[in-house]
């Protein structure tokens, strides 16, 4: 079978704004065999499969079995997800942040970390309707909004909000320019640096520390992935890493693999269509 890939993106609508980033709808045909790794990344992963269950090989925390699932959620991890590739990808990703658990699922994301759950498993019966729908819509409009209608329902539901001071704490860690140090943002938000910590861990699923590996590591893939490198030093140092031992060290520790050993496994054709739309 050849090779083919469609993606289709859109912007939630307004009660979802912000919490949701936005839809990926995609479909690609003439997969080979092979693994996928699930990457560690600022986000959490929600995917709605359109085919065939989305089958992980070895979930990020090694204590958890293999799953197969048809709808999923997994918080934040540093450690890469093995996912069994099926000969047809066909399905819609939502991407939000984990600050956006507590709206959507009614718990923090800590409660997420590193773990694959299945989405009836959060959302209920609402889980189930979703997938149930989004199965049998015949367009991405109308997929699309039917994520639309049913998230919304969710938001609002949880009584409890993520405190100001983790949002915060989010917002300085994630911003553009160098990460400020625990100790400052301790003094920002009137914490202590030791419950400040506490705090961030339970809502986002990881410590600070964690996070800042996590995001270095992504400048690290977007600068291989879009080609602004030379050599392994010149992306080792763009990325923000001491030196190239130091990049293939934390590559090896958060994707299991070396740079140039992930870009002969992976396909890039998901990445290249979100990058030409």
């Amino acid at each position: 079978m050849p090779s083919s890939m469609k993606v289709v993106t859109a912007t939630p609508s307004a009660p979802l704004a912000s919490v949701v980033r936005r839809y990926v709808g995609y479909r690609q045909t003439g997969i080979p065999p092979g693994i996928h790794r699930g990457l560690p990344t600022r986000d959490l992963t929600f995917i709605v499969s359109l085919e065939a269950p989305v089958r992980t090989a070895a979930p990020p925390d090694p204590t958890q079995a293999p799953v197969s699932l048809q709808a999923l959620v997994c918080g934040l991890h540093t450690r890469a997800a093995l996912i069994a590739r099926n000969p047809v990808e066909y399905g819609i990703a939502v991407e939000t942040g984990p600050l956006a658990a507590r709206a959507l699922f009614g718990l923090p994301a800590g409660e997420l970390a590193g773990t694959v759950v299945d989405l009836s498993t959060l959302l209920g019966r609402v889980g189930v309707e979703l997938v149930d729908r989004l199965s049998t819509a015949d367009t991405w409009t109308a997929r699309f909004a039917i994520l639309d209608e049913v998230l919304a329902r969710q938001i609002g539901r949880t009584t409890t909000e993520v405190p100001p001071e983790v949002r915060h704490a989010w917002r300085r860690l994630t911003g553009t320019g160098t990460p400020p140090p625990m100790e400052t943002l301790a003094n920002e938000v009137g914490w202590s640096r030791r419950h400040l910590t506490k705090r961030f861990h339970q809502e986002v699923g990881l410590p600070p520390r964690q996070l800042r590996r996590v995001l270095r590591f992504e400048r690290s893939l977007t600068l291989l992935r879009t080609g602004q490198w030379r050599t392994m030093t010149d992306l080792a140092s763009a990325a923000g890493y001491h030196d190239h031992p130091h990049l293939l060290h934390e590559w090896t520790d958060l994707a299991g693999c070396i740079p140039t050993t992930w870009l002969t496994q992976e396909h890039l054709r998901v990445q290249e269509a979100l990058d030409d739309r």
